[in-house]
């Protein structure tokens, strides 16, 4: 309940999408990747009678996690299970929008016995913090999810330094396509309402595009404003109001969509 109040808090979800959401993820991303610490093996490689091939896994080094603002802790834990898993150390950069989470984290993983310097947090801007950290000398590996534009610089930034290995999950613009062979268009619509609202819309799979076919598009439309509608009574039956968007600049980002 502690970790899904700093959600809503800090990230303007309903705190009952935090509970019921994002902290289950963690969870499960948590305990799968526990159980497969002790299932990762080295190889021997097929070779010649008188050589010796093995392909072994050994820790990277130290691991910068640069994670957004819309799923702060599930985005963090994706990142920082796994480096850890392998015995890396990490660095994990939060939204400066959202670091709450992130920081509560790293105290529950001190007070577990987590070693000092095993896991840090760095909240901060991106100028402050991230970039900074993108040429690090000392940093192997970076890993990110956010937008295309930053996503490209930190790959320069790599070129820059050490040419440390970058992992990205960049952007997201992802439309509905909807033809009239569908076979239940009243299914696909609501998929279609709830798409787009999920999370006030600030996912990077929201569906913020429609791509219908001519022929069904006025019924189909019909059926989204139904399907839209369905989703907030179900919301007012639920009394769970929408969360709110997370700040004044995505504000006007979503105004400037709307007009």
């Amino acid at each position: 309940d502690e970790l899904a109040l700093l959600e809503t808090l800090d990230m303007g979800k309903p705190v009952r999408d935090a509970r019921r959401i994002d902290l289950p993820g963690v969870v499960r991303c948590l305990r799968w990747t526990a159980e497969a610490v002790d299932k990762l093996y080295g190889e021997v490689a097929p070779t010649g009678p008188h050589e010796l091939g093995l392909v072994t896994r050994e820790a990277a080094g130290v691991v910068a996690a640069i994670v957004p603002w819309n799923f702060p802790l599930l985005m963090a834990c994706w990142k920082i299970a796994p480096a850890l898993a392998m015995g890396n150390s990490v660095v994990l950069k939060p939204s400066e929008r959202s670091p709450l989470s992130a920081l509560r984290l790293a105290a529950l993983a001190a007070e577990a016995g987590l070693p000092e310097g095993v896991l840090n947090v760095l909240p901060g801007h991106g100028a402050r913090v991230g970039e900074p950290l993108a040429l690090h000398m000392d940093v192997d590996v970076l890993a990110f999810t956010g937008s295309t534009a930053t996503g490209a610089k930190l790959l320069q930034n790599s070129g820059r330094s050490n040419l440390k290995r970058v992992w990205l999950e960049c952007g997201g613009k992802s439309p509905h396509v909807v033809f009239a062979d569908a076979p239940d268009l009243d299914a696909a619509a609501k998929a279609v309402a709830q798409g787009i609202f999920f999370n006030q819309g600030e996912v990077c799979t929201a569906g913020s595009r429609l791509l219908v076919q001519r022929s069904i598009r006025e019924d189909f439309e019909r059926f989204v404003a139904e399907g839209t509608a369905n989703c907030q009574r179900l919301r007012q039956a639920r009394r769970c109001a929408a969360g709110d968007i997370n700040c004044r600049f995505v504000t006007r980002r979503v105004g400037c969509f709307g007009q």
